[in-house]
């Protein structure tokens, strides 16, 4: 690989949008494809299915999916203090992967509303990116990214939700939204 296609930018995708889940799993799909090795760590969605993406990435050799946390969302969820200890978990996990160097492209997916909800630590996903510089490529997505994180940024989508389906009443489907 020569120097104008060294790895280690940083995407920030971000917004109300639907899409920056699935913006990051094409990401996922395309670096697979050509024989990258990914890593795809979710936070707040360990509790829920998983997602027909999840289901697909899995498939392939060089992609590994991690989920930590519950969705604060979710009537059921755990005590937060476990979401918060899960998370770090899922943080910890994301720090050995760059460190080993065991990845080529690093997926944080809802990073942004772990950290905006106080669910983790912001300079703690800072100290990720900066490790990441250079090395690996890391997606931070999520609604409500931090101005650090947006800063931090080589790439940043925002995601603006002008129209969808549920203020119609539409609930997600299965194939389309998850």
């Amino acid at each position: 690989m020569d120097k104008t296609q060294k790895l280690g930018l940083v995407h920030v995708y971000t917004g109300a949008g639907k899409g920056k889940t699935t913006a990051a799993m094409g990401l996922a799909l395309r670096a697979v494809g050509n024989g990258l090795n990914v890593v795809i760590i979710q936070f707040m969605k360990a509790l829920s299915p998983e997602s027909g993406e999840i289901k697909a990435i899995k498939r392939f050799e060089n992609a590994r999916v991690m989920r930590y946390g519950g969705n604060l969302l979710a009537a059921d969820h755990p005590p937060v203090e476990i979401i918060k200890e899960d998370i770090a978990k899922g943080i910890a996990e994301a720090l050995k992967v760059i460190k080993t160097g065991s990845c080529d492209l690093l997926i944080l997916d809802e990073i942004n509303v772990a950290v905006s909800m106080d669910l983790a630590n912001k300079d703690n996903i800072l100290g990720l990116v900066k490790l990441c510089k250079g090395k690996v490529e890391l997606v931070l997505t999520g609604r409500d990214a931090p101005q650090e994180f947006i800063l931090a940024a080589d790439y940043l989508t925002e995601f603006l939700m002008i129209k969808h389906p549920f203020e119609e009443g539409i609930t997600a489907r299965q194939g389309i939204e998850f």
